[in-house]
């Protein structure tokens, strides 16, 4: 009895296992196809049908990065562009999520309930629905084709999605702030001081999911930037380098560059992992 429990529980495992494994070959199937073919230099991938390639060269990435071949594919100026707007949105939009969610969790006023609902019926709402309006607006203000209206874009609506944020926050006692208040603390000192501190797991969420937005975006940078190639973010760019034009001579270059763009974010996900996870887990208990 007991050793056909061992083996159907071993059998259990060993299914269980393998569909793992048959799904992770087919998530990094993908990255793994990129990375070679970025390396490949016995011809374009559009002529050659062989998956892996039988000479392996560095020149795409070279190409990539001086731009020898066409001057108008500016992958370096398009890398800063994108790291910069990613860097103060991802600092402007990590404020105002933790701020909002801070006030939404510890904090008791009339419209308090109203105003929750309020941003759960807009965070309904596809994004790109608004993306005409707000071209319009920047238009008026003059800011299309500006960097400093994609800032604007990626951060200003950010403090509606509070929830998970708000979920952490309840888990953290309320007697810490009680004990503060009695001590002489604003409702500001303990946030700085008490409050973000304890909410590592969090904050590293809330920076990590900033980040990634603006620096992924493709459909809201391309309707503001219009024209404005000295603007162009990474995703544009390369979007170009694999338009009617470029894609022939190009492509290549254009998976160096795909991986060139996966590395930093990879690297961020690996090393903040386990403070990402808790920081969902944590906040999914209670909204």
């Amino acid at each position: 009895m007991i050793k056909s429990y061992k083996f159907r529980r071993h059998l259990a495992n060993g299914i269980i296992y393998l569909i793992l494994s048959i799904m992770c070959l087919i998530w990094i199937a993908p990255f793994v196809y990129l990375l070679l073919n970025s390396l490949r230099a016995d011809g374009g991938v559009m002529t050659n049908g062989a998956l892996v390639p039988k000479w392996f060269t560095f020149q795409h990435y070279i190409d990539l990065f001086a731009g020898s071949a066409n001057s108008s594919l500016n992958f370096p100026k398009w890398f800063l562009n994108t790291f910069v707007v990613a860097c103060f949105s991802c600092v402007i939009s990590t404020i105002s999520v933790l701020a909002v969610s801070y006030a939404f969790s510890r904090l008791r006023f009339g419209v308090r309930k109203t105003l929750m609902n309020i941003a759960m019926i807009l965070g309904m709402f596809p994004g790109f629905m608004t993306m005409i309006a707000m071209y319009y607006l920047l238009k008026i203000m003059g800011l299309n084709g500006n960097l400093v209206a994609l800032v604007l874009c990626y951060s200003c609506g950010a403090g509606l999605g509070f929830q998970i944020s708000k979920g952490f926050f309840d888990t953290i006692p309320r007697a810490l702030d009680e004990a503060a208040t009695i001590d002489g603390a604003t409702k500001n000192q303990i946030f700085w001081k008490i409050i973000l501190p304890m909410s590592k797991p969090i904050v590293v969420y809330t920076v990590l999911t900033a980040f990634i937005g603006p620096w992924t975006d493709f459909i809201l940078a391309k309707i503001i930037m219009g024209d404005t190639h000295a603007n162009y973010t990474v995703a544009i760019g390369l979007q170009m380098m694999i338009d009617a034009d470029h894609k022939t001579s190009w492509f290549q270059v254009f998976m160096a560059g795909s991986v060139v763009v996966a590395v930093p974010i990879t690297l961020l996900f690996l090393k903040m992992q386990k403070y990402y996870v808790e920081g969902v887990t944590a906040g999914g208990v209670k909204g």
